[in-house]
């Protein structure tokens, strides 16, 4: 992990966090706290955009789908303001068309959902042409569902029915999941 002493070396820690989804938005700001990086967060393209022309950061986090737009347009807006920006993307849907997109706008990284604070720190920091090394824990598959039916879950206000109908599964099958342990 070269990237925990990189920070040290950092004089502006200034990092924009930019996502719709509040419980992970909240827990990832206080995870880079930890890790040393002065936090400003938004929910919205439009609040990512004011940001990083009225304050533009060293680092900034962008979530691609947004309520109100594509989080490219927060980057495009960011390298416009501070070309020296290191940006990472994160998103739910991954595919390669948006992950060169968003590498052709400036972005260094592009991460799937849900990354970890190392994973993103990591990215922030890499240096030179190195290629962050992969994660030393990846999440099994299983794991990934589980977070995934919590996330769908949790944006359902907590309905199983309405969770189940949005995941096209029975919910009776949904509840037994939920009342398990999550899967390491």
């Amino acid at each position: 992990m070269v990237q925990e002493n990189a920070l040290d070396l950092v004089e502006d820690r200034s990092l924009l966090l930019i996502d719709d989804d509040e419980p992970f938005l909240r827990r990832l700001a206080k995870a880079m706290e930890k890790r040393g990086f002065e936090v400003e967060t938004g929910d919205s393209v439009a609040a990512g955009c004011a940001i990083a022309t009225g304050r533009p950061p060293a680092f900034a986090v962008v979530d691609l789908r947004l309520q109100d737009g594509n989080g490219l347009d927060i980057v495009e807006v960011l390298r416009e303001k501070r070309p020296d920006a290191r940006v990472v993307v994160l998103t739910g849907y991954g595919a390669i068309a948006t992950a060169v997109a968003a590498v052709k706008i400036g972005a260094i990284d592009y991460l799937s959902k849900p990354a970890d604070a190392n994973d993103i720190t990591n990215a922030l920091l890499a240096t030179g042409d190195d290629l962050p090394a992969p994660p030393e824990n990846p999440m099994s598959a299983d794991r990934v569902r589980w977070e995934h039916i919590q996330r769908v879950y949790e944006l359902c206000d907590r309905n199983v029915s309405e969770t189940a109908r949005r995941l096209n599964m029975h919910r009776r099958t949904l509840q037994r999941i939920l009342a398990k342990r999550s899967p390491r």
